[in-house]
């Protein structure tokens, strides 16, 4: 082994075996008769580039997978990239427009074959850092939400979707991007808080006598008014319920209605009704039976609707003149500022509008049920629990789904047109001219339209194992055993995976859902590029300098005037750029932050320790491996013929509670607890503890209690290899090459790798219980010894006394059987039992307890009376200054009535903590003097 450990010159070396030799294979697999485990990717956009939030869940995904192989079952992780429609398509269109031209110079099928064509060159770059994160897909079987045979599963669904009445086309409200001249999904309409105004307007009463105030945050829009709503226990407005008003700057009238929905505290409870530009106004239309009047062009400017004077100008220009005239007429009451919520594309960053248009929808109650019901009756399993209630509430609630979006793009919607615009459904044109017997002759032309992007993403699970073809894939890992996802997809993928999966399997999708919480920065922001706090999960692996760093955030921001602020904040964050801490160390946080919790603070000061978590366990290997090189260390799994010591008991024993707890912890999705459990043992048992142990036991002068020890070593840590693996898999793997010839481990061609060993399992045989018991009371003792040296500024390496006082006879006993190793542990010149309490060793002494015995250092020749005197003063005098100004702040009446109660209550702990270290000085100053 290298002296230094260096991830770097190991990690993509091993990534290019496993893949090379087909260790993440499913094809291998299918004639093995175990179980099997599958989990499908959630397909990252092919426009896309490793994020921090893909990094963690890919790391989730990883483990549970490598532990699964490790269990022996037969496993996939189906690998793949989502087309991402709009994204993929501005893409290659800025490309296109960096030539001067655009895609509608191309034509649609010229277009289409550029985007493939960057798919080719470009739109890889996701599946090469997966790589780097030491993801263990099946990349035989990667796939592209564009492939053919997923398109013929796209195809099929809407097809037979369209066939039971379940896909429809029609005119409704949508969210519209102006800007990209297409419907959304509410997944891409981001809604932010910004300054705005209240427009309050006068509208007439048709017979001239007197007006109603109604307020409105969108002016432009009442040239669309179709009726004025209050509600109809308001008092103020009962008595015009059914009058008409006439609607300003128009000749139409529109009449006074009633409605629940109306908040008679917003505004001057008086409620302006645009059905065809709100989404609660059309709900209320509906209701109401309201005409629906578009007064927008796919630009959102003014159409021929609306009046003359309007029509052709651009919505906010629309606004400005509608003001201006009303306040001519007199009809503009007054303007106030106004806080509103902005609904912007999220790829544009256009405000988006409530539009009307013919757009193909798929009639979702009816699938809603079942899933609803695969939930409820415990089919599939939400992890947290809690996560289900916001499903149900959801899928409870839920809408018709607007499927068709406006680009060129996607999936084609399989319809076709006549020249009278009658349409047709079928998989292909010539399937639809045999089933509505149409001629060759008749023209037909294909929708424009494409599918949302989350439609084929829905159809996932299934269609990437070969669906609708029964393949061997599908019947052997369908349904799934957990998808791995934010909480923030649920109603967009997680709910309509269910309910195709359903619909078209006859089964569940999968059975788990564990929803994990969302990445945010070590303030608990979100990461954003406008933000400059994104940090990049390669730089972490790979390390950055700090001028590429600057570089990296302050390009291609939304906002340049932001650039100066994030330089400043990155310089301060980050003096020396980003250190390489390499890819275990990377997954190794993660895993050790996978909480149930709703947020994910990423820390760099964690990576870092867990960097020296893995520098730890290198150089532990690297001291086992110089003491059992050359030497018969084949390990014996009973160890029933060797003469096994207290220690070695001991770290067996611990061993085996901690396979039993991370086990348990990685079958119930704590990755956070299964983390903590493997590095308390490796770091806290195993490195700090046993290695100290084993040295003394090494140097014994007993060849048999020497070859045990070395057995030992090198049996707890193979099996600690294997228990990390899922977690850290390349540093293990390297170690693992190197030891487990010496363990004995015996591998065939197919299995010389770490991944495809089986995972420990308990051995009762190995716990030994009252080794554990003896053991801890000699960390006790050692550590009471450390502690009264640290608090005496003794240095570690100095010889001294130590006298004990047992407690009982026991205590008397244990004392005499481990002096050997507490003298060498604690680093003692003698140990000897407390003969005379009044004697001046133990009057000046400091001591601790252990259980009822206590532990003495008596401190003349220890120490140097003056220097410690002085060091006492000095620390003393600086610890009291620090309680005076608690003091004097818990003393400010301003502070302690206007701070938060958890503040105040903070700092008094803070107090009440100082001056019980403050008076434990002044007893020890006090003893110092008396020597």
């Amino acid at each position: 082994m290298d002296k230094t450990y260096n991830p770097a010159s190991i990690e993509q070396r091993w990534y290019q075996t496993w893949e090379e030799k087909g260790y993440f294979s499913s094809q291998a697999q299918l004639d093995s008769d175990q179980s099997a485990y599958c989990i499908m990717i959630p397909p990252p956009n092919v426009t896309g580039h490793l994020h921090m939030g893909h990094a963690f869940q890919d790391t989730i995904m990883d483990t549970l997978i490598r532990y699964q192989r490790m269990l022996g079952k037969k496993t996939l992780w189906q690998p793949g990239t989502d087309h991402a429609g709009i994204a993929t398509q501005m893409v290659v269109e800025r490309l296109i427009n960096a030539e001067g031209k655009t895609r509608h110079d191309l034509g649609r099928d010229a277009f289409i074959e550029k985007v493939w064509k960057w798919k080719h060159q470009s739109g890889n770059k996701i599946s090469q850092q997966l790589r780097r994160m030491g993801a263990s897909l099946d990349w035989q079987r990667e796939r592209f939400t564009m492939d053919e045979g997923l398109s013929e599963a796209v195809r099929e669904v809407f097809v037979q979707l369209y066939e039971q009445d379940l896909i429809y086309r029609g005119k409704r409200l949508v969210n519209w991007d102006p800007v990209l001249h297409t419907a959304v999904s509410d997944l891409e309409v981001i809604s932010t808080e910004e300054d705005g105004h209240m427009w309050h307007m006068r509208y007439p009463f048709a017979d001239g006598e007197g007006y109603v105030v109604v307020a409105t945050t969108r002016p432009e829009t009442m040239l669309g008014d179709a009726a004025v709503a209050v509600h109809p226990e308001d008092e103020r407005y009962q008595h015009l319920i059914g009058k008409k008003l006439k609607l300003p700057l128009t000749d139409r009238a529109i009449p006074v209605i009633a409605d629940d929905y109306v908040d008679p505290e917003f505004g001057t409870g008086c409620v302006k009704i645009t059905p065809a530009h709100d989404f609660n106004d059309y709900a209320m239309g509906k209701r109401h039976n309201l005409p629906l009047l578009n007064i927008f062009t796919i630009d959102a400017c003014l159409n021929e609707n609306t009046p003359d004077a309007y029509q052709g100008m651009d919505r906010y220009q629309a606004r400005k003149q509608i003001v201006a005239d009303l306040q001519q007429q007199g009809l503009l009451e007054k303007i106030v500022d106004h806080k509103l919520m902005v609904p912007r594309g999220d790829r544009s960053n256009a405000v988006i509008e409530p539009f009307l248009t013919d757009q193909w929808f798929v009639r979702i109650a009816p699938l809603a049920q079942p899933a609803i019901d695969a939930v409820k009756n415990g089919d599939i399993r939400f992890v947290p629990d809690n996560w289900k209630n916001t499903y149900f509430h959801w899928m409870e609630n839920i809408e018709d789904w607007c499927i068709s979006r406006q680009i060129w793009w996607g999936h084609r919607i399989p319809a076709w047109y006549d020249e009278q615009d009658h349409f047709y459904v079928g998989r292909s044109e010539q399937e639809v001219r045999e089933k509505y017997q149409l001629a060759d002759d008749i023209p037909l032309r294909q929708d424009e339209d494409v599918l949302d992007t989350w439609f084929s993403s829905a159809l996932w699970p299934f269609s990437t194992l070969g669906w609708p073809k029964q393949t061997r894939h599908l019947q052997t890992f369908y349904p799934t055993n957990v998808l791995v996802t934010g909480f923030d997809i649920i109603f967009f993928w997680v709910a309509r995976m269910i309910m195709f999966g359903l619909k078209f399997t006859g089964e569940v999708p999968f059975r788990e859902v564990y929803m994990h919480g969302l990445v945010r920065d070590a303030h608990g922001q979100k990461m954003s590029k406008s933000k400059g706090n994104v940090l990049d999960p390669i730089d972490l692996i790979d390390g950055i300098d700090l001028e590429s760093l600057v570089k990296k955030r302050t390009q291609g921001l939304m906002q340049p005037q932001m650039a100066k602020k994030i330089e400043q904040q990155t310089r301060k964050d980050f003096k020396n750029g980003i250190p390489a801490f390499g890819t275990d160390a990377l997954r190794f946080t993660f895993a050790i932050m996978a909480t149930t919790g709703r947020d994910i603070k990423f820390d760099m000061g964690r990576i870092e320790g867990y960097r020296n978590f893995c520098n730890k366990l290198w150089n532990a290997s690297r001291f086992v491996l110089m003491n059992t090189q050359g030497q018969d260390c084949a390990i014996q799994q009973d160890f029933a013929e060797l003469p096994l010591t207290l220690a070695d008991q001991w770290i067996l024993s611990c061993l085996q509670q901690t396979i039993v707890d991370v086990r348990r912890h990685l079958d119930d999705y704590r990755l956070d607890l299964a983390a903590q459990a493997i590095y308390d043992f490796t770091w806290n048992e195993y490195c700090d503890w046993y290695l100290e142990l084993a040295k003394i036991n090494l140097g014994n002068s007993d060849p048999d209690i020497q070859k045990t020890s070395r057995k030992t070593l090198l049996y707890v840590l193979e099996k600690l290899l294997r228990l990390a693996h899922p977690m850290i898999p390349f540093i293990s793997e390297e170690i693992w090459q190197i030891i487990a010839p010496l363990a004995g481990v015996t591998t065939d061609k197919k299995a010389q790798t770490i991944m495809l060993q089986a995972y420990p399992l308990k051995q009762p045989q190995l716990i030994f219980a009252q080794a554990g018991e003896e053991i801890q009371w000699l960390q006790d003792v050692v550590m009471a010894i450390r502690k009264m040296r640290g608090a005496l500024d003794i240095s570690p390496g100095k010889k001294i006394t130590v006298l004990y006082q047992p407690d009982n006879t026991r205590e008397s006993t244990r004392f005499e059987q481990h002096q050997a190793l507490i003298m060498r542990l604690a680093k003692l010149d003698s140990l000897k039992v407390l003969q005379d309490e009044d004697s001046t060793d133990a009057r000046n002494a400091v001591s601790e307890m252990v259980g009822g015995s206590k532990i003495l250092i008596p401190l003349r020749g220890v120490i140097n009376k003056d220097e410690e005197s002085a060091r006492l003063q000095k620390e003393i005098s600086k610890l009291d200054k620090y309680c005076q100004g608690l003091i004097k702040k818990l003393e400010n009446k301003n502070f302690v009535e206007r701070a938060p109660q958890a503040v105040v209550s903070a700092e008094q702990d803070k107090l009440q903590q100082a001056q019980t270290r403050l008076n434990g000085l002044y007893e020890q100053l006090q003893r110092i003097k008396a020597l």
